[in-house]
C-alpha cells in the first residue's frame, strides 16, 4: 500500500490530503489475535496519561507494561513516540508539574 500511495493526494471538502493520511499502521496483539490500529494505541496511551495521579506518574515502561496486560505487543521507544507525537511530557516533567502544582 506504502508504494501505491506514495505522492499521491486526494482533495476533500476538508482539504487536500496524500492518500497515506487515510491509512493507519497495524501493532501486533500479543496474544496472536486481531492487531491493534497506531491511532487506538495512541488513544489508550492519552487515556492512562490522564487517568494518572499526581502521586503515581506513569513512566513509559509502565505504560508499556499496562498495554501488554491488556494484548498490545508494543516497544518502550514506541510508547514514547506515540507519547511525544500528542505533545504529553515524559513522566520526569509531569512529575515535576505535578510536585509544583501542588505547592
Amino acid at each position: 500500500v506504502s508504494r501505491v500511495t506514495s505522492n499521491k493526494y486526494m482533495a476533500t471538502p476538508r482539504g487536500l490530503f496524500e492518500l497515506k493520511y487515510f491509512f493507519t499502521a497495524a501493532i501486533a496483539s500479543s496474544e496472536g489475535g486481531e492487531a491493534h490500529s497506531a491511532e487506538a494505541v495512541r488513544h489508550r496511551i492519552r487515556e492512562l496519561i490522564a487517568e494518572e495521579t499526581p502521586d503515581a506518574v506513569l513512566s513509559d515502561d509502565k505504560i508499556v507494561e499496562i498495554l501488554r496486560n491488556e494484548g498490545v505487543e508494543i516497544a518502550r521507544r514506541t510508547v514514547a513516540k506515540y507519547r511525544e507525537t500528542l505533545d504529553i511530557p515524559s513522566s520526569v516533567q509531569r512529575r515535576r508539574q505535578a510536585a509544583r502544582g501542588a505547592i
